[in-house]
């Protein structure tokens, strides 16, 4: 027996229940024509280094996605509990945030696709799931917004309920890259990330 085969040891074994799943997700080759066009849209955001470092986050020391996917999460969770919570009184109030978190989307959606730029494959697999998850939570808060602008409250929240769950799921996937697989821009004095590549690496379109 060899000493390499004498100090192997067993794979870790998965200890979330969506773990296999997750991993599952990473090595599906039919996301790869998502992947091309996440590729194409990416690259076209960050093309030249100044744009780049402003939408990564650079000047700012890290990732600038993170904070801002805060606001859209926040106005949209305080929409859901005046609707739960402040009766007919804040319905104005709950119509407002949906239409804030709606706009505070877009730039968080913009920074999310130039931290794409920066992932290896697997990575982005995760990430088009990721954005599609997103691109479908903004679509259901902008039914639940013209749908509240309408009178039609009740409706509006359903929409706004499902709009949070589906936003849910996807800042799920959103925290893996983020926590498991250390995809985000930070400064280089505080060392190299793991599980993604650099950007040097980013496809060229």
């Amino acid at each position: 027996m060899t000493e390499s085969r004498r100090t192997r040891r067993p794979a870790p074994r998965p200890t979330g229940p969506l773990s296999p799943a997750l991993h599952h997700l990473e090595q599906a080759r039919a996301l790869d024509p998502a992947v091309a066009a996440g590729d194409a849209l990416s690259s076209t955001l960050v093309a030249g280094p100044v744009r780049r470092a402003a939408l990564q986050g650079a000047w700012l020391g890290h990732a600038l996605h993170p904070l801002l996917i805060e606001v859209p999460m926040g106005t949209w969770m305080s929409a859901t509990a005046l609707d739960l919570l402040g009766g007919e009184d804040a319905r104005g109030g709950a119509t407002l945030l949906t239409g804030i978190g709606l706009a505070s989307a877009v730039p968080a959606a913009v920074t999310g696709w130039a931290e794409y730029a920066s992932a290896g494959r697997p990575e982005r697999r995760v990430g088009v799931v990721h954005a599609a998850g997103n691109a479908a939570g903004m679509t259901l808060q902008a039914a639940s917004l013209a749908a509240r602008v309408a009178g039609r409250h009740r409706l509006g929240v359903a929409l706004g309920l499902g709009g949070m769950g589906v936003a849910g799921a996807a800042a799920y996937l959103g925290g893996h890259l983020a926590a498991a697989r250390k995809v985000g821009t930070h400064d280089p004095t505080f060392g190299a990330r793991h599980g993604a590549s650099t950007p040097q690496d980013a496809p060229a379109h």
